[in-house]
């Protein structure tokens, strides 16, 4: 089954990678994207305060305190959704 990720897993993803900082070709590889799809991902999330680009020979990404709060956020709730997935399987099963 072919199913696409929704932009709130995506931006999660991306948010994870760079927690210890990361290039833009970490970043592709990492969060399985193209060059073309991440760049628009990477300017929402600097622009929104989520990701710092430090300057340099290469531009390197790393994710804020508070981007690292809204990552930490979305696993919890992810983690609660899953277990409430689980429960309504079995239910059915």
């Amino acid at each position: 089954m072919n199913r696409k990720r929704s932009s709130d897993v995506i931006i999660s993803q991306i948010l994870e990678v760079c927690v210890g900082g990361a290039s833009k070709t970490k970043i592709v590889y990492q969060s399985n994207l193209n060059f073309t799809t991440v760049n628009p991902y990477l300017d929402l999330l600097s622009n929104c305060g989520l990701l710092e680009a430090s300057e340099g020979r290469h531009v390197v990404y790393k994710t804020t305190a508070r981007g690292v709060k809204l990552m930490n956020s979305f696993k919890h709730h992810q983690s609660e959704i899953s277990k409430l997935c689980d429960l309504l399987e079995n239910a059915f099963a």
